[in-house]
């Protein structure tokens, strides 16, 4: 009887960190940018997916061009400054965004890019 009870926690104990293990094998979550009620998500849905995608996946045009994935290396601007003047700038294809964004919120997208997307 005793051995059968054993047995019966033994079993529901493995099949416990079985479980949690299935849960937990595929790492964190990517950040949902579609699901963030953040204010840097809101700017990035309204003036950054209609290109670069709703989850900043990029795509490719039908002429060809490429836009850019913001998460998935490699990324051709990496450091602060370099994301910062491509928001602010444009170029190779992207609209300047000085003009619709203060530096403030260019400065919080390019803290977005860093931390949230690219993590």
């Amino acid at each position: 009887m005793r051995l059968m009870v054993l047995a019966k926690v033994t079993a529901v104990s493995l099949f416990s960190i079985a479980l949690f293990a299935a849960c937990n094998a595929g790492g964190a979550a990517n950040y949902s940018i579609k699901e963030s009620r953040d204010y840097e998500a809101s700017m990035f849905r309204q003036n950054c997916a209609i290109c670069h995608g709703p989850e900043a996946e990029g795509r490719t045009l039908a002429d060809g061009r490429v836009i850019p994935n913001l998460r998935v290396g490699p990324h051709k601007y990496a450091t602060d400054e370099q994301i910062y003047q491509h928001i602010s700038e444009g170029g190779n294809g992207m609209v300047p965004f000085r003009g619709q964004l203060s530096d403030r919120e260019i400065k919080m997208l390019v803290k977005f890019v860093q931390e949230k997307l690219r993590k």
